[in-house]
């Protein structure tokens, strides 16, 4: 009766039934949504760009409305340097659906795209309701974290990988791609005749500069690409659905490509009027929304190190990250990491991610928001030490 696209279990994990047990933790320090965490917002601002736009007259386009796609390079320009052409932007209710409009281009049922890993825990399930299988390639951690050598090497060579997805930074290793990288991932593609999909959703927030990293992808001219962005993170509003693809590489491709991605995106006309004509304003606004974004992560990312890495005879360690909203904490193998969450939460009301939902299968590690208030993040991290120190 129904679709074999994903596999399907209603059965909750062995966390969200402990979490149903204890009732709601003291301090979770899961929380993703921005606007939860009292951070400064314009929210008259916010509120008068969103008005204002709401009586905007429908005139549908596939590539969504000039001005807002106009709105998304300024925002490149502005952000990261970059000249893009708002002629090779379509706009979408929200990465997801990015995703799902790159796969319907893409690949045909049965293809293959890679995705790192680890990384975050919905590339399967956006490939499967396509019809797309999916090829993890692995990142290692020495200390900071880098593509595996043998990351491309181990597939059949009959799989037709039709896209190789990077996330710039990851989700939730903080990683940006290097310069070196960006090369092994030019050859993969080329090897395989595959696009490359650079997932920038988080790209506004590193940590501190660095001459290694890779810049926006949305720069790119030596092979096919497409570039994700949206307003969830860069303007800290999950709940306006905006969200963009950048089409980048050669001109025949990016001609080529967007010909048949209009389509797809004429067929579904998802993203609303409003915040179309809001996005401009929305992204002028922004700016401030990131600035305080970048501050709460930088600051819970000192406490952090503080506490974890700096304290004597401390037993857990904040893995080294580079921009983001995610720190992944290592801990001692006395136990997995789902049963080191429960334990958490079950004797001290702090509530993580087990590592394994971000498929870190190497070691044992815990999943913080670097956007939990400080105060709570900081009674979240004591009682994380003081229970790994009672426990091992």
């Amino acid at each position: 009766m129904f679709s074999t696209r994903i596999p399907w279990s209603a059965r909750p994990n062995a966390l969200t039934r402990a979490l149903a047990g204890s009732g709601p933790p003291a301090i979770d320090l899961t929380t993703s949504n921005p606007t939860r965490v009292a951070l400064a917002y314009p929210d008259d601002a916010l509120r008068s760009a969103l008005a204002r736009a709401a009586t905007v007259r429908y005139a549908p386009d596939p590539r969504g409305l000039r001005s807002a796609r106009e709105a998304v390079a300024q925002y490149y320009a502005t952000e990261h340097g970059i000249a893009v052409n708002p002629d090779h932007i379509v706009l979408t209710a929200s990465s997801s659906e990015s995703y799902a409009f790159l796969f319907k281009l893409l690949a045909d049922p049965g293809d293959f795209v890679r995705v790192p890993r680890p990384s975050y825990p919905l590339f399967e399930h956006l490939a499967g309701l396509e019809g797309v299988r999916t090829l993890p390639f692995d990142y290692g951690y020495d200390g900071a974290w880098h593509l595996a050598p043998a990351a491309f090497v181990n597939h059949a060579r009959d799989t037709r990988v039709r896209a190789i997805v990077v996330v710039h930074p990851n989700n939730p290793t903080g990683a940006f791609a290097k310069r070196a990288e960006r090369n092994t991932l030019h050859d993969q593609c080329t090897r395989e005749g595959a696009v490359l999909v650079s997932d920038e959703v988080f790209a506004d927030y590193a940590f501190a500069p660095d001459d290694a990293r890779a810049p926006s992808f949305a720069g790119e001219t030596e092979v096919p690409t497409a570039v994700l962005g949206g307003l969830s993170k860069c303007v800290g509003l999950p709940g306006v659905k905006l969200g963009w693809i950048v089409l980048a590489g050669p001109t025949t491709w990016i001609e080529s490509a967007m010909s048949r991605l209009e389509l797809v995106s004429d067929t579904w006309l998802s993203v609303g009027a409003s915040v179309q004509a809001a996005a401009p304003e929305l992204l002028r606004i922004g700016a401030s929304v990131r600035d305080a974004i970048r501050a709460r992560t930088c600051a819970n990312l000192e406490t952090a190190r503080d506490l974890l890495d700096a304290r004597e005879g401390s037993a857990c360690s904040a893995l080294r990250v580079e921009g983001g909203w995610s720190l992944p904490v290592r801990l001692p193998a006395t136990r997995d990491d789902e049963a080191w969450a429960i334990t958490l939460l079950e004797r001290d009301g702090v509530l993580t991610q087990p590592g394994y939902f971000y498929d870190m299968d190497a070691g044992t590690h815990l999943v913080l928001s670097l956007l939990v208030e400080p105060a709570a993040f900081r009674a979240g991290l004591l009682a994380l030490a003081q229970r790994v120190r009672a426990d091992v």
